[in-house]
């Protein structure tokens, strides 16, 4: 007697079962399989997406970023693994351009050195000894992005490509590149620069002189707590120098360029362009 009095209780409950509780159970049990193969086709979809994006993609993203300074044309393979050829522009609705010698090259990976990020590696037959290697990190202390020690040399003739001053210049010459444990960090919205970069300007000369070459200098970019620039001439009858250091993310630069007697006919429209004339020199200033 208790025993079927026992299983009545106990049957009682989805017995009792609102109709369209009853049937929302019903569907759940039978439609979970469906609902877990609707997730995996998601899934794997955007897995497709992620893992053979086209390189183009990159190449869209970096010209909005940029402000239509930079572009990849002609690019060729996926997001992760590709190649194209580099331009630089002035921007929105400028018709100055220059393209990059060759292809650049790339690799891209995701990295959980440091936090999460991705890696980079460049490379370029025409101007890297050897591969570059960037690396992004994302953490609670902000944002770093590292990288690896190289030696490079570009053509000067790609900086025209950006307008204003640089088209009006014109400079022709070599740009020999050599960063040391260059670290870039933005935090708290601040940017710390760490290590060093030197930007050697070789057998430099512009269409405003008819001296050719006017001279060899050095950038010098030095981090820190206030990152430093120096400017010194290597070589040459333009003598240029100067100093300047970036406070609250703004640089503050002043230096000075002249000539040697013999050349001040030469390059006295230079002279007029690249500062504020005071005689026979003329003085730079930025921020």
């Amino acid at each position: 007697m208790q025993k079927r009095q026992s299983k009545s209780i106990s049957s009682q409950p989805a017995a009792s079962m609102p109709p369209a509780l009853r049937r929302a159970a019903l569907h759940g049990a039978s439609g979970t399989p469906w609902g877990w193969a609707t997730a995996g086709v998601v899934v794997g979809a955007l897995v497709c997406v992620v893992v053979f994006a086209p390189a183009r993609w990159l190449g869209a993203w970096l010209q909005q970023a940029s402000g239509a300074r930079v572009y990849l044309q002609d690019a060729r393979g996926t997001l992760w693994t590709g190649s194209a050829r580099v331009t630089l522009a002035g921007g929105v609705g400028s018709q100055d351009a220059a393209t990059l010698p060759g292809r650049l090259q790339w690799q891209l990976r995701p990295s959980l050195l440091g936090g999460a990020g991705l890696a980079l590696q460049l490379s370029a037959d025409c101007c890297l000894q050897q591969p570059w290697a960037w690396r992004l990190s994302v953490g609670w202390g902000g944002v770093q992005l590292a990288m690896s020690d190289s030696i490079s040399q570009w053509p000067a003739q790609l900086l025209s490509g950006l307008g204003t001053p640089w088209n009006t210049v014109d400079a022709q010459g070599q740009l020999a590149l050599t960063t040391q444990a260059l670290t870039l960090t933005w935090s708290a919205g601040r940017l710390q620069l760490a290590g060093s970069a030197q930007l050697d300007a070789l057998d430099m000369s512009s269409r405003l002189s008819t001296l050719k070459p006017m001279g060899s200098y050095r950038f010098t970019l030095s981090g820190g707590a206030a990152p430093g620039l120096a400017l010194s001439t290597l070589s040459g009858a333009l003598q240029l120098s100067g100093q300047g250091e970036w406070v609250a993310g703004k640089l503050r630069f002043v230096g000075e360029a002249s000539s040697a007697p013999e050349s001040q006919a030469a390059l006295s429209n230079l002279l007029n362009i690249i500062g504020r004339r005071d005689g026979a020199r003329s003085i730079i200033k930025v921020g």
